[in-house]
């Protein structure tokens, strides 16, 4: 007997033996995978964090600036004051421009479309200066710009110090603010043709430019949005892609190669689209009931939902249960958009998402003169 326990014991042993070391495996592969100083895996169109790991930790920003570059010069086109066509003239801000650059000489002109290519396909760091003074009217104006609309967007753990980026310490971000970012950027079409090119010219053949990011050339669901290196902070990348419906971001910082930068993102990015999906919170007409109204000229008033959004849940996710709170009555006058009650969408116990309902109609106190029809209308028809 003790012989069948202990052989029975040994199994066992040997089973959770094998389920940890399993535990082990994966947990290596995964941090194998995930290789980097600092990451973040947002949802765009919402900013959901998805996954993160360091997503606080201030970093050398380097050429990442050129995507707040790019965003203001985006802004500057949606604003209606430029077209792609519009021609810039380049003032002597260029002069002894460093770094990557396509040539630009003082007084030659170039339309904003192909500033753009320099910009955002050969990250060209005179491409960037002429694009800052012409929308600011000079580059320590278009800084202050770009440090005021990072604020805007919540990028409290960022500072810009050029348009075309450095890699002082004065000049920093994080994988977070980076990500709030490119969910903007994702947002503006105007730029995704230039982030998903691989390969172009200016002047005619004689300016080449390749990207540096090369999910631009072997991803078809990529747009866009840029690799950089620093000698301080190692590779990084912040690539977004679309698939199915749903665009997902994915900031990568220090890594220690090139080829890992892309491994990183493009698992970071799969993962993404495997394990959660966008939905949009609704429920039937019938279940938003009339609320009954004391004092007005109509007993009871229709509602409907206030501002519903897009949500981010698991793939596996099922339907979201809805909990409707409303009060038993109100009381005139009610005015339409008056917030009557809340809905809230739950995933089993976890809340997530939750806004008003308001009327959807005006109705109006009862008067002397409302009371004194009622009385004549119901004599009329005895």
């Amino acid at each position: 007997m003790w012989k069948r326990w202990a052989a029975m014991w040994l199994a066992i042993v040997l089973v959770l033996m094998c389920l940890r070391m399993t535990g082990f495996i994966a947990q290596a592969e995964e941090t194998t995978e995930i290789a980097a100083s600092a990451y973040v895996l947002m949802e765009a169109e919402t900013g959901t964090v998805l996954l993160s790991s360091a997503p606080e930790k201030q970093v050398s920003c380097g050429m990442m600036a050129k995507l707040m570059t790019a965003l203001l010069t985006a802004e500057k086109l949606g604003s209606g004051d430029w077209t792609t066509e519009t021609e810039l003239t380049v003032g002597d801000v260029v002069s002894g421009t460093q770094g990557a650059v396509i040539w630009l000489t003082p007084g030659e002109t170039m339309t904003v479309e192909d500033l753009l290519k320099g910009l955002i396909v050969g990250n060209a760091n005179d491409a960037a200066l002429v694009l800052a003074e012409n929308i600011s009217g000079s580059t320590d104006a278009f800084v202050m710009d770009m440090n005021a609309r990072a604020f805007e967007l919540g990028m409290r753990d960022t500072r810009f110090s050029s348009p075309q980026g450095d890699n002082s310490d004065a000049q920093y971000t994080t994988a977070h603010d980076l990500g709030l970012l490119c969910c903007t950027l994702a947002k503006m079409s105007v730029l995704i043709p230039y982030f998903q090119t691989w390969h172009d010219y200016l002047r005619g053949d004689a300016t080449e430019l390749v990207n540096e990011n090369i999910l631009a050339r072997t991803d078809e669901t990529s747009i866009g949005f840029k690799a950089c290196h620093t000698e301080k902070d190692g590779w990084s990348i912040a690539a977004g892609a679309s698939r199915q419906g749903m665009t997902c971001v994915a900031i990568a910082l220090g890594c220690e190669t090139d080829d890992e930068r892309f491994a990183v993102a493009k698992s970071l990015l799969r993962r993404g689209f495997a394990g959660w999906k966008v939905v949009q919170p609704g429920f039937s007409a019938e279940f938003l009931y009339p609320v009954r109204v004391r004092g007005g000229v109509d007993r009871a008033v229709l509602i409907e939902p206030g501002n519903l959004k897009n949500l981010v849940v698991p793939s596996t996710c099922a339907e979201l249960e809805t909990v409707l709170v409303l009060p038993e009555f109100i009381t005139a006058p009610v005015r339409k958009g008056q917030i009557v009650g809340t809905v809230a969408f739950y995933q089993g116990d976890t809340q997530l998402y939750e806004t008003t309902v308001v009327a959807a109609q005006d109705v109006r106190k009862r008067n002397f003169w409302d009371a004194w029809e009622e009385i004549l209308v119901e004599l009329h028809e005895l």
